[in-house]
């Protein structure tokens, strides 16, 4: 373990530098770079010693801080696992998990839903916590001018806007006019020189065009410097035909690598940059997950969990005999066929969960 976290720590240092690379053009962004690597150094120690006292801590989280979402994006993991409900977290909760955060040394907090600017209190919050990375993963189409002056002004709220390819295959998953309309978001943020990314959930379907250099190339001349691309997992029955090929899975790899030789900007894939650390990265052992009504939970796909950040600290509910459990299983957490090494393994998942509350 303390040797994936010594990968993990130069692999932050590494991205934080191939962004400064990509900046020298935004001189405020480049300034804030420099300050956040330093921020960086020091959670890297917090972690370290942390560690030393019994207490795992991981470098990321993914914070779904909402699952009220104004769009039903086809196949969408969120809806259904996390169903709309009225216990979610509250703005005093998110503070005091935050504040904890920034003492455990935690990076990077993933905020996704549902819709993450359905909640503006917490996206608010987190700017306030300068030592914390906040990729926020958004559909675009709450944004206005108004509401990302706070955020621009902050700059460790990084938007990613989630976009499917093209008009036909944005507007087939996403809903018609959504892509025009995240489009205009963008242009904001170049407006306004902050740095944005993209999303993209890889499908069968759009896999070519996502990964067309032409396509690439044309939303790097609209500002974009960084493109995820997370493989869909099929959750929602009904949606299998939009999981790639085998062959697709095969050659994604090499074709983002081929771009990130060839263009000045980051690109991450998931799972695809796990296999650098040996697997999946879940349960801690790279990153954990925050549901909305406050669960702390392996990942996104695997929605299980022996503890609730309102009953306990996170601190607390980071020494989860659970997560605990399913990162030392080294042999149950290379990817499988769908990309992501809990979403075959429910059975055993859910037999360990039960051990944990006995």
């Amino acid at each position: 373990m303390k040797k994936d976290l010594v990968k993990l720590n130069h692999s932050i240092m590494r991205l934080l530098k191939n962004t400064k690379k990509i900046s020298y053009f935004n001189p405020l962004f480049l300034l804030f770079l420099l300050r956040t690597i330093r921020y960086q150094k020091k959670n890297a120690l917090l972690r370290k010693n942390w560690e030393l006292k019994g207490v795992h801590v991981p470098p990321f989280m993914i914070a779904s801080i909402t699952s009220k979402c104004n769009l039903h994006c086809k196949g969408c993991y969120a809806s259904v696992h996390h169903k709309k409900c009225s216990k979610e977290l509250n703005t005093e909760n998110w503070n005091n998990i935050l504040a904890e955060a920034k003492e455990l040394g935690i990076s990077f907090i993933l905020l996704a839903g549902g819709e993450p600017f359905i909640r503006e209190d917490i996206l608010l919050l987190a700017s306030k916590y300068k030592e914390i990375i906040f990729p926020v993963f958004t559909n675009g189409t709450l944004i206005n001018e108004e509401n990302i002056k706070p955020l621009v002004r902050k700059r460790n709220i990084i938007p990613i806007i989630s976009i499917e390819g093209n008009n036909i295959e944005t507007d087939e998953r996403r809903g018609v006019g959504i892509l025009h309309k995240a489009e205009q978001v963008m242009s904001l943020f170049k407006k306004y020189n902050h740095f944005y990314g993209l999303s993209f959930t890889v499908t069968k379907h759009n896999f070519d065009t996502i990964t067309n250099e032409d396509f690439i190339n044309d939303y790097i001349k609209k500002g974009c410097k960084l493109f995820f691309y997370v493989v869909f997992v099929p959750i929602e029955k009904g949606t299998e035909d939009l999981e790639i090929t085998q062959h697709q899975r095969e050659t994604l790899d090499v074709k983002i690598q081929t771009l990130r030789n060839k263009y000045k900007a980051l690109f991450i894939a998931f799972p695809g940059d796990e296999k650098e650390f040996g697997g999946c990265l879940s349960s801690g052992r790279g990153f954990v997950h925050i549901s909305p009504e406050g669960h702390l939970e392996p990942c996104p796909f695997a929605p299980y969990s022996d503890t609730n950040l309102k009953e306990m600290t996170l601190k607390e509910a980071l020494n989860s005999k659970f997560l605990k459990s399913i990162r030392e299983s080294d042999e149950h957490l290379s990817e499988t066929e769908h990309g992501c090494a809990l979403f075959n393994k429910k059975e055993w998942v859910e037999s360990i969960l039960d051990n944990s509350k006995n």
